[in-house]
């Protein structure tokens, strides 16, 4: 199942400790602490999207890809919105959001990580 799709991304996200769904800003968000780490969004006039943080490096290479871009509305700079049509294969962003998840858990406190069972 794709995760380009809403259910493709609720059994992705699933997958992850702590993970919890929301529908937040019109789109799907997944969060680990209270804290999102990807967002899936459908629009009408374009593919879906998965928003996603990825590390400094990682950003620089991915936006230089065509249907990776900054993510609107996050102001860090580590954020990238990914479209379907993106030249990136599938295995590849489910990599990308599971170190997102990664990423994002690691900046709670040791009572949240311990909390949700990380």
């Amino acid at each position: 199942m794709s995760v380009f799709t809403r259910s493709g991304f609720d059994t992705f996200s699933g997958e992850f400790k702590g993970n919890t769904l929301h529908d937040q800003w019109d789109s799907r968000v997944a969060k680990v602490g209270g804290k999102v780490y990807a967002v899936f969004g459908e629009h009408e006039d374009g593919p879906p999207t998965l928003v996603f943080k990825c590390p400094q490096e990682t950003f620089e290479i991915l936006t230089a890809l065509a249907g990776v871009t900054q993510a609107p509305y996050f102001a860090k700079r580590q954020w990238v919105s990914v479209s379907a049509d993106a030249d990136l294969p599938e295995d590849e962003v489910r990599a990308y959001i599971a170190n997102s998840h990664r990423l994002v858990a690691a900046g709670l406190t040791k009572a949240q990580r311990a909390e949700i069972g990380l």
